[in-house]
């Protein structure tokens, strides 16, 4: 049975090699990262994508994206070789997670902060008609105040239920609350 298509070949360099390597005897290199370095000089030896993945512990799919990602790019790592900190720059890009898929944040940390800030605050404090928040109420006072431009409901009571998907046991509103009778 013939193994397969030649896995897509790559070359490192004795510069890249020592930054692979340097990376690999750091006692602070994440699983992950040294996973893909594994990887990198496994496929750099000419070794096949099915015998590297069983030797280093992930599926031939991992090692085939991972030696993929790098021959893209050999040009930027080319370029950086002769420059040991543009190289270690380019190769923790090379080795790096890809952007996850999805639509970008509608809303910024600062402007989460914030409208959990006003949850702190008593309703009557800006003139709200009730006594307690409701993530209506937070919704409508967010807007006035020009912290977003617009926002659901259901936006605000994940905030404050500090994006679980469940109803917290207390939930962050709550524990607002208990700060401030306790100032």
């Amino acid at each position: 049975m013939s193994p397969g298509p030649a896995p897509l070949p790559i070359t490192v360099s004795p510069a890249q090699h020592a930054v692979l390597t340097a990376l690999l005897r750091r006692s602070s290199c994440p699983q992950a990262l040294a996973l893909r370095v594994q990887i990198v000089l496994g496929a750099a030896t000419g070794r096949r994508n099915e015998p590297l993945a069983r030797q280093v512990g992930c599926t031939p799919n991992t090692a085939r994206k991972w030696r993929s990602r790098w021959a893209a790019a050999a040009t930027p790592l080319s370029v950086a070789d002769a420059d040991r900190p543009a190289l270690e720059r380019a190769i923790a890009a090379a080795l790096a997670d890809a952007p996850r898929p999805g639509a970008p944040a509608t809303f910024t940390a600062e402007q989460i902060i914030h409208i959990i800030n006003l949850a702190c605050h008593p309703p009557a404090q800006f003139a709200r008609p009730v006594t307690a928040w409701t993530p209506r109420e937070l919704a409508d006072e967010a807007v006035k105040q020009g912290l977003v431009t617009r926002i659901s409901a259901r936006s605000v009571e994940r905030f404050l239920n500090g994006g679980r998907s469940a109803a917290a046991s207390q939930p962050l509103l709550a524990q607002c609350q208990g700060q401030a009778g306790r100032s």
